[in-house]
């Protein structure tokens, strides 16, 4: 007696599959993402306001600067003529130097080189 064979259908696997039946999920390209510019927020010379309303309008508009960093910031700008408060984004940047311009304080931006 013969039996005859047919012959079996061969198992395929479709692109992006592993033999577990789990799609493989192929890397995209990682994006390079350039860090934003950042400016300079600068403190200049002020002989109208006292050194005790620079420190404390210094602290009230820029939360981050501690006493020290606000006295040294007047101080700097006493000195040399111009100080430096702080180097962030542009949006913060504008306000801080808004502020202090509104509070009577002679500020100005510059980008951060």
């Amino acid at each position: 007696m013969t039996i005859a064979m047919t012959p079996m259908p061969i198992a395929t696997q479709s692109p992006g599959r592993e033999s577990g039946g789990a799609a493989v999920m192929e890397k995209a390209p990682e994006r390079v993402r350039k860090p934003s510019p950042r400016y300079k927020v600068l403190l200049h010379n002020d002989p109208v306001n006292s050194m005790e309303y620079v420190v404390t309008t210094l602290r009230q508009v820029v939360p981050s600067l501690s006493e020290q960093d606000a006295i040294a910031v007047m101080l700097e700008a006493h000195n040399s003529g111009v100080g430096l408060v702080i180097v962030c984004d542009l949006e913060p940047a504008e306000f801080y130097c808004e502020t202090l311009k509104g509070k009577g304080l002679s500020s100005s931006l510059e980008p951060e080189s």
